[in-house]
């Protein structure tokens, strides 16, 4: 039990966490402010989201009741003529979110160079929201002309280019080179436009008002937010500010989770920002095995691995990209080309040079707007660490029972080089099975995943040498790990078995194993359909080296193919169909499928259309029946029994897990629209505030894959009662230190054979939901042969 200080130690942890998470909400709405994107702040999403409706219905309105029909006169016939092409529900909609948009920039800009340039004078709001329109129209214009060209430049200029002004103009640039040129609006048609268009905005909302604002004798209006809209604004932030705090690891255990009190974050009782459920229905009453297995995860410590972190801080200094470490200092060095000595009088030369440099400074760009973020937070997240012992991570559910560590970063379910910087705190004396699951480590997230035991052992016993180099000088040898599958999570493995089992200077282990589940929803279908076939593909059955079943689909598709196909054979092999099986216990269509086939062969360098991909996604469906006949099966089945629950009346479907979780699965109906500009994005709109019912085809969709992930949440929930060691979980993982592990590697078959051998959950499932029919059963599966299956996890 933590003491008096360190209760308090931790509360003030927690609101320092706060005031962080304040100061971050408020940096990135003065930022989005000063770079003229307002819209895109908090306020500023939820009041384009609110009125956007509104101000369309008002824009058709008056559109096809007043000007279309000349009862506003002559000033209004440029709008009749420009904005004809937007009368209809969606494009009156796409009109209101540009003049949201726009107004919102300027009227909340913090661009205030001077007393004479007022982003928010009114003339210059209409004119900038005009301008926005045309841009519209420009696009639209261009895909009328020439639409296979603009899809080109969508394709490979778009994507690279950041900004509005610079996509319109290398759009513009290349249109021009086939004489396809766009009359350029005026800025007296802008300003008509544009101000028509940002009245209707004031007069619906109310939200913004005039403001003479005086230069010298001479006043200019300027668009102000109203008393109103300040009211609204200053409400939005509150509540923003409700979900503002950072979510940082813990310094004492994290309050126990009850059906009546808060769990985690000793100020959780009070903001209540966390539930035990997310997303859940809050009224269910969870069972003890569940409480006992959050609260047994929350009291594990963990501490830095400050190995991994020392290497971290000095390749951040040196800009060093590696993996998923992708340090904000890397953008410092960028290459960015050299102009050529003949700049100035070789046209040619300079073209290019510009090119090669508006490329380098896009993708520098993009690389500080998103590839560093991680990285830095996380290193910022664990300096706060540095001086600290021991940490705990607080956890809660998910709606299905799986579970998550709250902190984002920092955390063991994080990236490669997240998960690196964590060990467990209790260390335990190294054994020889301990030396076994440590060259197990090294092997595996080496990249040997794939081989069996003996042959991972045999790579350890064959590379001391590298291994040493890696953990005596890292830096140095940054060529022996850098290439490895899991680099970080490898030079953490390699420092424990040098130390541990080479250099022999350390007795005592606490780097987390982790085994994985080998296709778990597919796991999880064979023990449901009771499917020997499928069972053995995945390794649930005892063989002499993993099985794989992305190889064995892709064997069984080949004779199926059709004539027209056949030529593709050669090229059919795991890589090919590995994305497929691994999705179609969660919903993958053959439409996915077939874009995931159509990829995989391009990455071969083969081109196919999008029928021939359907067409394979079909022949793999059809080789899984063959080699795996259960699982398509059952999921059929689950969809039909959720469709039938919801066509009987069901505003819901709910069961309980072979944990005794209960899942409460609300798939609504909501009219809403996608609205989509060419130039300024776009956003989903709801046209009803309440749902109009359950959503049967959602229902039928989730429903297998969510009746798979309750079940595998269950396995681990069960698999922990009796595992009184550290431990942790990443969904379908499992992590302990090598002492530890050859147990637990034990206790989780015998609770996968207690689930599909002790009782017939899938016809228990149905039974709780109702089920019409009976579920397509196999029966050739004796689960208790789990057991002595060495690859189940691994």
């Amino acid at each position: 039990m933590p003491t008096p200080a360190e209760i308090a130690e931790q509360i003030a942890h927690e609101r320092d966490a706060i005031r962080c998470g304040v100061e971050k909400l408020m940096k990135n709405t003065r930022t989005s402010e000063e770079r003229e994107y307002a819209s895109s702040s908090v306020y500023g999403n939820a009041s384009i989201s609110e009125a956007q409706s509104h101000i369309a219905e008002e824009i058709q309105k008056r559109f096809t009741k007043g000007i279309l029909q000349g009862h506003n006169g002559v000033a209004y016939a440029d709008i009749a003529h420009h904005l004809k092409q937007f009368n209809n529900h969606v494009d009156a909609n796409i009109l209101a979110n540009i003049a949201l948009k726009r107004t919102f920039d300027l009227v909340f800009s913090q661009k205030r160079k001077d007393s004479k340039k007022h982003p928010n004078l009114a003339n210059n709001v209409a004119v900038s929201v005009g301008a926005s329109v045309e841009h519209e129209c420009q696009i639209r214009w261009y895909e009328q002309q020439d639409p296979d060209l603009l899809n080109k430049v969508k394709k490979f200029y778009w994507k690279s280019t950041t900004g509005t002004d610079q996509k319109l103009s290398v759009t513009r640039l290349m249109f021009n080179r086939e004489q396809i040129k766009w009359d350029t609006w005026s800025s007296l048609l802008r300003g008509r436009l544009g101000g028509w268009l940002v009245g209707i905005v004031c007069d619906v909302t109310g939200w913004f008002e005039k403001e003479m604002y005086w230069i010298g004798k001479k006043s200019e209006p300027l668009i102000v937010p109203s008393k109103k809209y300040l009211a609204i604004q200053e409400q939005i932030m509150e509540q923003a500010v409700l979900f503002a705090p950072m979510s940082w690891a813990m310094l004492t255990e994290p309050n126990d989770w009850t059906n009546e009190r808060k769990g985690g974050y000793y100020l959780n009782e009070l903001m209540m920002s966390d539930e035990l459920v997310r997303r859940g229905e809050r009224t269910l009453i969870q069972p003890e095995i569940v409480l006992n297995f959050v609260n047994k995860l929350q009291k594990v410590e963990y501490t830095l691995n400050r190995f991994v972190l020392q290497v971290a801080k000095t390749l951040e200094e040196k800009g060093y990209k590696l993996g998923k470490f992708k340090p904000r200092s890397a953008a410092a060095l960028w290459e960015m080309p050299e102009p050529p000595i003949d700049i100035a009088t070789n046209e040619e030369a300079r073209w290019e040079y510009k090119k090669a440099r508006t490329e380098a400074e896009n993708a520098k760009r993009k690389y500080l707007q998103s590839l560093h973020v991680k990285t830095t937070i996380t290193l910022e997240t664990a300096s706060k660490f540095e001086s600290r012992e021991k940490f705990y991570l607080p956890w809660s559910y998910d709606y299905r029972g799986r579970i998550y560590p709250i902190p984002p970063f920092l955390s063991i379910q994080d990236t490669d080089f997240g998960k690196s910087l964590i060990k467990f705190y209790r260390q335990s004396f190294m054994t020889p099975e301990s030396e076994e699951w440590l060259k197990f480590a090294c092997a595996t997230t080496y990249g040997l995943d794939k081989k069996t035991m003996s042959e991972r052992m045999q790579w350890v016993d064959e590379n001391h040498a590298l291994i040493t180099r890696v953990a005596i000088d890292p830096l140095d040898n940054i060529g022996d790990w850098e290439g490895a599958d899991e680099p970080w999570q490898f030079l953490a493995a390699c420092d424990e078995y040098y130390h541990c089992c080479i250099e022999c200077d350390r007795d005592w282990t606490s780097l987390p194993i982790a085994v994985d589940a080998t296709c778990s929803g597919m796991q999880i279908l064979a023990g449901l359909a009771k499917d020997a076939d499928t069972a053995r593909l995945v390794n649930v059955l005892p063989s002499d080296r993993p099985q794989d079943a992305y190889r064995t689909v892709a064997e069984a598709m080949i004779p199926l193919l059709e004539d027209e196909d056949k030529h593709l054979a050669e090229h059919i092999d795991r890589s090919v169909t590995k994305r497929s099986v691994m999705t179609i216990p969660y919903k993958a269509t053959k439409d996915s499928s077939a874009k995931y086939i159509r990829k995989a062969l391009k990455d071969k360098g083969i081109e196919i259309d999008g029928k021939c991909a359907f067409r394979l996604a079909v022949k793999l469906r059809e080789a899984m029946d063959v080699v795996a006949p259960g699982p398509l099966r059952v999921m059929n089945w689950i969809k039909k029994e959720m469709g039938n629950a919801i066509a009987r009346g069901n505003g819901h479907i709910q069961w309980t897990t072979p944990s005794g979780f209960v899942v409460h699965q609300k798939r609504d109906k909501w009219k809403t629209k996608r609205v989509n500009t060419q130039m300024l994005g776009g956003c989903k709109i709801s046209i009803l505030d309440e749902p109009t019912g359950p959503d049967k085809r959602k229902h039928q969709s989730c429903g297998a894959p969510n009746l798979i992930h309750s079940i595998d949440a269950s396995l681990l929930h069960l698999t922990f009662q009796r595992f009184d060691v550290p431990f942790s979980v990443i969904h379908d993982s499992v992590l302990c230190r090598a002492t530890d592990m050859h147990t637990l590697s034990a206790m989780i078959r015998e609770t996968y054979m207690s689930i599909f051998a002790d009782q017939d959950y899938l016809r228990e499932w149905g039974r709780q939901i109702g089920a019409e029919t009976d579920p397509p059963m196999i029966d050739t599966l004796e689960a208790e042969s789990v057991i002595e299956s060495t690859y189940f996890f691994c």
